[in-house]
């Protein structure tokens, strides 16, 4: 291929031998294991190439380097066009990597995962997410300034870096990146760059057939720095290089605004047949396909998986201009460390997940005889730990009212210019509103909490959440533990009616594996459960928040246990009694959320009646199942067979708690428009409901 020089661009043949290495090689590794996604892979090659090799700060020693830059792959099906790039830069990948790509136990799955290969910052596959939680990596990057060096201009530093984006067609239709990029252009985010690859072919084949508008047009009405490059506009395919370089070093420079270039390719150029079709974007060329590619490129048709050592070498020079770029900054941000040492010290703490000492001394106490929904609790708790814990930011998808998720005297992030009478801040503020995106919010906190060491949240209603579960799910998948609060848990949400209140949801969420679902029975436990969530660094969690009034639980009996123990996911809140004194139950009733407080009101009719009854609290039953078996079993006695659950939701999931001989109250319909008491009244959801269940489960375990 001919060598592209410009005075903008130093690029030489060993740069243009490099890219062509890295096509064949994406079609070697896609032809060995039999399928794969080789056409982005290949006609992206020069664009990967040149970000990694010439515009991206980045050390491939150190992938982790606090001042790097951040590259996110948003169509995951391409891995390959990142793969590629770490093995040739030297992040740990190497030959045998890529021949192993998309098979058991290798460091190439099929779609790029976080924790599992050196330089993915993140996980992605499902289109539309990575180009979400950009978004919120340039969320992230923003508060870290604000944090740690607010006198720095834009741009100056030790703490802003580039989020470089590569988007397909498919990333741009999901509506997510809709929600996302209108947030990022209100927010005016000038330190995010993303290329998307206009290449009009999807499975489907030609994108004209479900998609024709102008996405530049769009993203300008959201407020994007816009600019578009065609390499197909000579009427021949020429891949301009320094124009695209031109264009990226241009939209870099903009810090006022975010910024998209159009990228006109052609899918799988130069592969001699099936460039531009379908049929190399999701499966393997055949050989003479191979064959033919290679013959264009001028590579041996008979050598597969090989790389001139002098390409390689000359890819590799990367670490020692990472090193050196790392060096230069390192001297930077230690200069800032000795001017701030208050600042750096707080930084120290934040990277290494430490929360600041006595924190838990912040913590509300609430008292029994009060009566207070656990949103409002949560939203005290917010309030009282934010000054001490700087790290803890977040908002609602336009419920902050209702969600309770705004602290007390927290500032909006927001630009000046757009701050209202009712929400004041600025670029730095901690307060986020999100709109009615709520899928954006998710994905936006996944993106902060992936590339800073600050803790973020979204509050919607619990009935939202299914807008939410595909950015959920992923956060479950990379084990980072962002936060969702959800509200209005139930139909004790009351008049709303059925559109807005859950019933499946409780068991949805918890289907997900790696995922915390917390419903706290009262104020108390929404206290340890904040707690609990805030400790918690390898997972995400999400707390579900009651509307109407809950009773503080009278804890001073002697039969009745701390809040403390919410932390344990379940735990024994009421233990039976017989003549005054705790005795072993005849009986357990197990609740969650407000429902818990009919248990103890059963309890109490029961054990009048002669039944020596337990509660159980199960807030978490992720925390519960995390606690050795002894433990559970001490809860929840194995011999003791009669159980009731109560749960204002499905009653998928709970036979596993009350057995066969066990009676589960719960919802296997959807609600209705009415005051809560009614409709618990109505739905057999009451102290008179779970103490003829208990009954029933006695009559069947005296059998």
């Amino acid at each position: 291929m001919a060598t592209v020089s410009a005075p903008e661009l130093n690029w030489d043949e060993l740069d243009q031998r490099a890219v062509d290495t890295a096509r064949v090689l994406a079609a070697d590794a896609v032809e060995k294991v039999g399928n794969g996604h080789p056409g982005t892979a290949i006609s992206l090659a020069p664009v990967a190439y040149l970000l990694y090799q010439k515009l991206m700060r980045n050390n491939p020693a150190d992938p982790n380097w606090l001042g790097r830059d951040r590259f996110i792959l948003s169509p995951g099906h391409t891995s390959l066009t990142q793969y590629l790039q770490l093995f040739l830069a030297g992040y740990g990948l190497e030959m045998e990597d890529l021949e192993s790509l998309r098979t058991w136990g290798s460091a190439t799955p099929g779609h790029p995962e976080f924790r599992h290969t050196d330089g993915v910052e993140i996980t992605t596959g499902p289109l539309g997410q990575g180009l979400a939680s950009a978004v919120g990596f340039a969320y992230a990057q923003r508060r870290m300034r604000g944090l740690f060096d607010p006198e720095a201009p834009a741009g100056d530093s030790v703490f802003d870096h580039t989020i470089w984006v590569i988007a397909s067609d498919g990333d741009v239709q999901e509506g997510v990146t809709s929600e996302a990029s209108s947030l990022a252009g209100h927010q005016e985010l000038g330190n995010i760059v993303v290329i998307y690859d206009d290449n009009e072919i999807s499975i489907e084949d030609d994108t004209k057939i479900a998609f024709s508008e102008d996405v530049l047009a769009r993203y300008e009405a959201y407020g994007w720095h816009t600019q578009r490059v065609d390499w197909t506009e000579t009427g021949e395919y020429v891949e301009d290089l320094p124009a695209l370089y031109k264009a990226l070093q241009a939209a870099k420079a903009e810090t006022q605004k975010p910024s998209i270039i159009s990228l006109r390719t052609i899918i799988g150029w130069p592969s001699p047949t099936k460039q531009n079709t379908s049929g190399i974007h999701g499966s393997k060329l055949g050989g003479d396909e191979v064959a033919g590619l290679k013959e264009a490129l001028g590579f041996d048709t008979a050598v597969n998986f090989h790389i001139d050592q002098e390409v390689l070498d000359h890819a590799r020079q990367l670490q020692e201009r990472g090193a050196a770029a790392q060096a230069d900054w390192q001297e930077r941000f230690d200069a800032w460390a000795t001017e701030h040492p208050a600042r750096a010290k707080e930084l120290n703490r934040m990277l290494a997940g430490e929360l600041p000492e006595d924190w838990t001394n912040e913590l509300p106490r609430f008292s029994a005889g009060e009566a207070i929904a656990t949103r409002a609790a949560s939203g005290k708790v917010l309030s009282a730990v934010g000054p001490i814990l700087p790290e803890l930011w977040g908002g609602s998808a336009d419920l902050a009212g209702s969600n309770n998720t705004t602290m007390d005297g927290a500032a909006s992030f927001v630009p000046y210019e757009k701050q209202t009478e009712t929400f004041s801040g600025g670029p730095y503020g901690r307060t986020l509103h999100f709109g009615i995106r709520e899928h954006a919010a998710a994905a936006i906190v996944n993106g902060i909490t992936l590339s800073s060491p600050t803790r973020a949240y979204s509050g919607t209603f619990l009935i939202f959440s299914d807008y939410q579960r595909p950015a959920i799910r992923l956060s479950a998948l990379m084990g980072v533990p962002s936060i969702y609060v959800w509200t209005h848990d139930s139909i004790g949400l009351g008049e709303d009616g059925p559109t807005h209140q859950p019933i499946e949801h409780l068991a949805s969420l918890r289907a997900i594996p790696n995922l915390n679902v917390v419903r706290p029975a009262d104020a108390n436990e929404t206290v340890y459960a904040w707690k609990k969530i805030l400790q918690t660094s390898d997972k995400p969690s999400g707390i579900v928040l009651s509307r109407q009034n809950i009773d503080v639980i009278d804890r001073s009996p002697e039969e009745i246990a701390s809040a403390e123990l919410t932390e344990r996911g379940g735990y024994i809140l009421a233990e039976a009694t017989a003549d005054g004194a705790i005795t072993t139950p005849q009986l357990i009733l197990i609740a969650t959320g407000s429902e818990v407080g009919l248990a103890l009101e059963a309890r109490e009719q029961l054990q009048a009646e002669g039944t020596a009854t337990r509660v159980v609290s199960l807030p978490s039953v992720e925390w519960f199942k995390e606690q050795d078996q002894s433990y559970q079993d001490e809860v929840l006695p194995p011999e003791i067979k009669a159980r009731v659950s109560v749960e204002a939701a499905s009653p998928m999931g709970w036979r596993e708690f009350v057995g066969d001989a066990g009676e589960i109250i719960g919802l296997d319909h959807f609600g209705a428009s009415a005051d809560y008491k009614r409709l618990y009244q109505e739905f057999g959801i009451t102290t008179e409901a779970i103490v003829a269940a208990a009954k029933t489960s006695l009559a069947k375990t005296s059998n």
